[in-house]
């Protein structure tokens, strides 16, 4: 059970998300929430408020009477609910709904609290609203995404439940639950934020974070493959920098490598008297730059997402509606606590040291399948008759490509404004694409690991080294090597891949 009475954390999402644990919404916040409204129902009875009784938007200088005040929310959230393209997925959806129902809790929105209760309703039965990716924007908040939202809490709409897509209306007379009603500006305290952009970011720093594992395993496997030697990823070399991540990446490679026997001591074979009277050595002196500056490539990713992640959680603990429901001050403000341009900014920085991520990934992968590179494994690790057979070979397409694919997409989104909105809206975000461009990449960069995993397993099965690899490497290979047997033959691999995808995608790389 989450209970939600302070600010939610990573391990919250993660929880909600991945491990389906409930959620309780303690009463003090409802507290909080009924004093916000009952603030705001007082307040705005002989006072013009911005969409509690004007037009929204380029509109807002109408006025609108008393008796149409309630029909201007459901009016805005049925002609917003206009999205496009393909359904979120059911975690992306979930990760909004969290999002959404925090900032709404702490008490700046002026809702009514059955609104707060019905999302945690939906969230602990896992009814997940039909929400398109296309559509927000990104200032005024995600609106298109959260129009679909709140379509469903009063009831209309569609969701999908028991693995099914259905009307709302279906669902929630079998579940017992009761639509919301509109009471002074639920409709637009829904639509003005920034949840759908967070909540997906949300999902993506959950899965870049494991991806960032994954590299560091490895680039780690690789160089017990290749007996590189350890002074690369030594503490007093990168201790030498002061940047946090390239440390942390280090000090992972170490760890992963204690117990190695395949890893080399640079001292023992190039400092000592033999090799002073060797002119040209056999073996390269240092490792290529996928291998040697692992440390170098990857902290900037570790920084990224350290950043990202803290940016994503101030966001999603923030009051990001207008205007701002001041109960405490007996006022209302209003502004652009909306506008989502610090959630952008980070996914195009996460999504750039993601395709990097990639970009190592297949240069690593192309040291192992090139002999000339690699001096231990054959052409294209392949098992079976060269010239006769294939190994690897073509599945290194599909790296390349997808690579290729991740280094187009990795252009930013946060500089693509288009004004809209009769130019009300005149500079925007785009956070929500920006987010969901993301999610494609760091999809592929899994895709890309996942080749690169799969030829790791079968150099291993060529070397014949498990007495030497270190534990994780022995402990991680001995469950993919049930998923890709010892290509002794040409055969499709694609089924095999996509299950080393989906295996990286659902485990920890060291747990």
């Amino acid at each position: 059970m989450l209970k939600i009475k302070k600010e939610l954390e990573f391990q919250d999402f993660y929880q909600v998300l991945f491990e389906n644990k409930s959620v309780e919404i303690e009463e003090e916040i409802l507290q909080r929430v009924d004093k916000s409204f009952e603030f705001l129902q007082d307040f705005s009875k002989d006072k013009i408020i911005y969409g509690v009784n004007t037009g929204f938007g380029p509109m807002a200088q109408y006025r609108i009477p008393d008796e149409d005040c309630e029909n201007l929310q459901y009016n805005l959230i049925r002609s917003h609910a206009a999205g496009a393209g393909k359904p979120l997925s059911a975690e992306n959806v979930r990760a909004l709904m969290l999002a959404r129902m925090n900032t709404l809790a702490l008490g700046k929105s002026g809702i009514h609290r059955e609104l707060i209760e019905t999302m945690q309703q939906l969230l602990n039965k896992n009814v997940v609203p039909l929400i398109f990716e296309h559509g927000g924007v990104g200032a005024s908040g995600d609106l298109v995404q959260l129009a679909h939202l709140a379509l469903v809490l009063i009831g209309e709409g569609e969701v999908f439940y028991d693995g099914n897509r259905q009307e709302t209306r279906t669902v929630f007379k079998n579940l017992g639950i009761n639509p919301i009603s509109i009471h002074i500006r639920e409709g637009l305290a829904l639509l003005n934020g920034t949840s759908a952009m967070t909540g997906i970011g949300l999902v993506n720093l959950i899965y870049a974070k494991r991806l960032m594992e994954w590299s560091v395993f490895c680039s780690s496997a690789i160089n017990e493959i290749v007996e590189a030697y350890d002074d690369h990823f030594s503490e007093e070399l990168n201790s030498a920098k002061k940047h946090r991540g390239q440390q942390k990446i280090a000090r992972m490679m170490r760890e992963h490598l204690a117990d190695s026997h395949l890893t080399r001591k640079r001292h023992e074979h190039l400092y000592e008297e033999k090799a002073k009277k060797t002119d040209q050595f056999s073996e390269k002196v240092q490792e290529y730059y996928s291998l040697r500056c692992v440390p170098q490539v990857l902290g900037p990713v570790y920084d990224t997402i350290e950043q990202a992640l803290r940016i994503h959680l101030e966001e999603v603990n923030s009051a990001n509606d207008n205007p701002i429901i001041d109960a405490a001050k007996e006022q209302v403000f209003h502004g652009g606590n909306f506008h989502g341009d610090y959630i952008s900014l980070e996914n195009d920085k996460l999504r750039l040291v993601v395709a990097k991520m990639s970009m190592l990934a297949e240069r690593q992968l192309n040291y192992l399948l090139n002999p000339n590179l690699n001096n231990i494994l054959p052409a294209f690790v392949n098992l079976s008759r060269l010239g006769l057979n294939f190994g690897m070979q073509g599945a290194q397409f599909a790296a390349v490509s997808t690579t290729a694919e991740n280094q187009m997409l990795s252009n930013s989104m946060y500089v693509h404004s288009i004004p809209n909105n009769n130019d009300n809206q005149d500079i925007v975000s785009m956070g929500a694409n920006s987010a969901l461009l993301t999610r494609k990449v760091i999809d592929n960069a899994f895709e890309v690991l996942s080749v690169e995993i799969a030829t790791i397993v079968q150099a291993l099965y060529y070397l014949k080294v498990n007495e030497k690899l270190s534990s994780p490497s022995l402990r991680k290979f001995e469950i993919l090597k049930k998923l890709l047997p010892a290509l002794k033959e040409d055969q499709p691999i694609y089924k095999e891949l996509q299950a080393i995808t989906e295996y990286l995608k659902k485990h920890d790389a060291y747990s």
